[in-house]
């Protein structure tokens, strides 16, 4: 029942924002369904294991991380750092894990996906802010000027 809910709040989230986001909210879209695409391929394939330090789901979450930090760092919004800092806990749960062996697996998946139930809201918070921002000033820029300079410079060389 648990995953049934967190599932049904990420959708409602996920296709709020892909509808009235602006970029970066489209961008965690993407992010986030790749990671759920992945997540239920690992279950679906058996790869899950909290018993030990779990390689693949190590992956996913550095994968995760490097994609929302990547966006925290070019968005012209302040929710995707804290959507990194979202993506960056559940690496604590492997560390954890790595430098101790016994750990209780239901700790470990505890500190895997506890995190991830913050998401939804952020989201869509973030997206109601970003149609705020639209209705009070007209526009609202969805990336960094100094990213935006860098990349057209990039095209055009």
């Amino acid at each position: 029942m648990r995953i049934a809910i967190f599932i049904a709040l990420l959708l409602v989230a996920l296709g709020y924002a892909a509808w009235k986001g602006g970029g970066p909210e489209r961008v965690m879209v993407v992010i986030a369904l790749t990671m759920v695409a992945l997540d239920f391929l690992l279950s679906a394939l058996g790869l899950a294991d909290y018993g030990n330090l779990d390689r693949e789901y190590l992956a996913l979450d550095l994968m995760g991380a490097a994609a929302t930090v990547t966006l925290a760092l070019v968005a012209h919004r302040f929710w995707p750092m804290v959507a990194a800092v979202l993506h960056v806990l559940p690496l604590l749960g492997h560390i954890s894990r790595a430098l101790d062996v016994t750990m209780n697996p239901i700790a470990y998946l505890t500190m895997q996906v506890a995190s991830s139930w913050l998401l939804p809201p952020l989201l869509l918070v973030a997206t109601w802010r970003h149609q705020q921002r639209l209705r009070r000033n007209g526009s609202d820029p969805s990336w960094h000027v100094s990213w935006r300079r860098s990349n057209r410079s990039m095209a055009s060389a």
